[in-house]
Parts: C-alpha cells; structure tokens; sequence
C-alpha cells in the first residue's frame, strides 16, 4: 500500500462537529469522511485522476 501524506488541518470546531457527525452517521472516521469528501469534490470538478494510473479509487477511502 502507498504511504499516505499527513497534512495538519486547520478548522472551524463547527464544521469538523458536523463532518464527525456525518462520519459517525456513514460509519466511517472523520479522517475518511474528509478524504472521502474531497475525493468527491474532486471526481466532481474532473480534476481526480483516471483509474488505473496508481491512483487508489474512492472506496479506498474508507
């Protein structure tokens, strides 16, 4: 498995409340909500790499 990059998140107490609440709702952890949020956001605007190109798909997310 590839090694993940670590990033310290700055962020608003109210927005991670809400994005923990939507994890724990999902069952996944607020990390992979996060991850799987921008992935989303990504796959949405075309910029998220093709499959089959290294990348790992969005349901590795979790």
């Amino acid at each position: 498995m590839a090694a993940r990059k670590q990033y310290p998140l700055r962020i608003d107490p109210e927005v991670w409340e809400a994005v923990e609440k939507w994890a724990g709702d999902e069952m996944r952890s607020a990390n992979g909500q996060v991850e799987w949020i921008l992935r989303d956001a990504l796959r949405r605007a075309g910029r998220l790499p093709k499959k089959g190109d290294g990348q790992r798909k969005p349901s590795d997310a979790e």
